[in-house]
């Protein structure tokens, strides 16, 4: 009994051993240094993922500084007032003796039968207008009138006077069968420069004349215009493409916005004795 119960004693004091070895383990753990390598499926160990490293962010580059600084727009200068280029013309004064040319020039106009008062001596030495020796024109001959103001130097009063009573009569008895009553101006001696031109008009020196109308002996009136009725067109057309010689400019509609209302004849002095006829 005594054998018995001693080796009953004894194992329990190794249970008790072994127990208080389990409870050290677990109060005492032993820390692995190595940690665990994940596996795969299958057990297979899993090769760590390799983290992407981000690209290095570049060096900031300072703005190159422009060459020359912005500068402000341009405003254009105010333009300056153009002056009137020189004609030889402005120069002219009447003499104290009329010249022979004129007194010549003044018989011519008589034996057409034209009518005119002698005008005194325009000049503006500012402007550079100037007519030694003008004219107011009242008639053209052959009764044929003009209208009221009609100042001019006797060289262009002559060539109209002939223009009117030479070729423009027979050109209206040919088209409407009726003589040639009177003639509309519309502008004649004027001191000014030409429209948008820093050259003085032939205006200037009395050698210019403006026609805007024809009046016949029955009454008939034709207009110089864009768009006249067909039988004055075919008269003005006429007249207009006789006065290209005996005057050296000729302009009229569809020339300029400035010309629409009637026909420009001048005997502005051209290289070569040449014309312009537009």
């Amino acid at each position: 009994m005594e054998n018995g119960t001693e080796k009953s004693e004894q194992g329990k004091r190794r249970a008790d051993s072994n127990d208080d070895f389990l409870n050290q383990e677990k109060s005492h753990p032993k820390w692995d240094t190595h940690p665990p390598r994940s596996t795969g499926a299958g057990g297979e160990p899993r090769t760590p993922a390799v983290v992407p490293t981000p690209p290095e962010k570049p060096a900031e580059l300072e703005p190159e500084p422009p060459e020359t600084a912005p500068q402000p727009p341009e405003i254009p200068a105010p333009p300056s007032e153009e002056k009137m280029l020189p004609d030889p013309r402005s120069a002219d004064l009447p003499a104290d003796k009329m010249p022979a040319e004129e007194t010549a020039c003044r018989e011519r106009l008589k034996a057409l039968g034209a009518e005119f008062e002698e005008h005194k001596a325009e000049h503006d030495a500012e402007i550079g207008c100037s007519i030694p020796y003008p004219i107011t024109l009242k008639s053209f001959g052959r009764s044929i009138g003009i209208s009221s103001g009609t100042e001019l130097n006797c060289q262009m009063a002559e060539a109209a006077a002939r223009f009117v009573t030479e070729i423009v009569q027979p050109i209206a008895r040919a088209k409407f069968g009726a003589d040639l009553k009177s003639i509309g101006q519309a502008s004649a001696f004027v001191c000014r420069p030409r429209h948008g031109a820093s050259k003085l008009s032939e205006h200037a020196f009395g050698n210019a004349l403006d026609i805007a109308s024809f009046t016949l002996s029955d009454g008939r009136k034709i207009e110089v215009g864009p768009a006249p009725p067909e039988n004055d067109a075919k008269f003005l057309d006429a007249v207009r493409k006789a006065a290209c010689g005996p005057f050296k400019t000729v302009l009229g509609p569809g020339s300029d916005a400035d010309h629409a209302l009637h026909f420009h004849l001048d005997l502005e002095p051209r290289r070569h004795g040449g014309t312009f006829c537009q």
